[in-house]
């Protein structure tokens, strides 16, 4: 039986790609291959993060990791700024929500995400796991490997740092590909800000970490289809 959620989740799906190709520069050319390859994808990875137990073991542990670099990081945080660290009140608070201050208790915790992705990236794991995801959009849609690439690093360390991973590829890129590039980098969310998403969300959301790194890992292909919907490829260009 068919839940009211899932049916406006299909027709959004449907309505979101007759929306991007009414806008299409060339409404000729739908990309039935990519369309295709990219729901796979999308259903396959949110089949493979919560359907097997290993897979679910390993997002539980990316979230018990979030929340102890979450923790570590207060601690820093409240020895540096105090109170406005979420540190031990000097007077009677009577609105404790008040007490959040973004400046003072999620940005030290982006300085510190991001300085593990550099340290992570110069040990060479992060690379190997971009070239796993590169590989997997590469072969499932058919693009090429810049631009797979790019795909892949978006979900990992956002849309700054992106161009430069493919700075040798640049100049070779076409339209197409440095829009699908641009898009892919505003649908999805960058390791330190979905740490930073997951802490404001924990309260709220459970497993909150899990929620907000399959939605960036899904977000990507979808992100692709859209973009090469609205820009195609011309014949003969891309595959770089």
């Amino acid at each position: 039986m068919v839940r009211l959620e899932n049916a406006q989740s299909l027709v959004g799906i449907a309505l979101t790609l007759l929306v991007c190709w009414a806008l299409s520069e060339d409404r000729k050319r739908f990309p039935w291959r990519l369309a295709l390859g990219a729901l796979i994808v999308q259903v396959g990875l949110i089949l493979l993060l919560f359907g097997l137990p290993a897979a679910r073991g390993v997002v539980a542990g990316i979230s018990a990791a979030v929340d102890g670099l979450g923790a570590a990081t207060g601690q820093g945080t409240q020895f540096v700024f105090g109170y406005l660290g979420g540190g031990v009140q000097p007077y009677t608070v009577e609105n404790p929500q008040g007490l959040f201050v973004f400046a003072f208790q999620v940005l030290p915790l982006i300085l510190v995400i991001s300085a593990l992705s550099a340290l992570l990236w110069h040990w060479g794991i992060l690379k190997w796991i971009i070239r796993g995801f590169g590989f997997l959009f590469e072969k499932t849609m058919g693009m090429g490997g810049a631009s797979a690439t790019a795909t892949a690093a978006n979900i990992f360390v956002g849309m700054i740092e992106t161009p430069i991973i493919i700075r040798a590829y640049l100049d070779k890129l076409t339209r197409s590909e440095m829009f699908l590039m641009m898009v892919v980098g505003l649908a999805t969310v960058a390791g330190s800000t979905m740490v930073a998403y997951a802490t404001i969300l924990r309260d709220v959301l459970p497993n909150a970490a899990a929620h907000v790194l399959v939605a960036s890992v899904v977000s990507a292909p979808a992100g692709v289809l859209l973009a090469r919907l609205m820009v195609p490829e011309k014949p003969g260009e891309g595959g770089i």
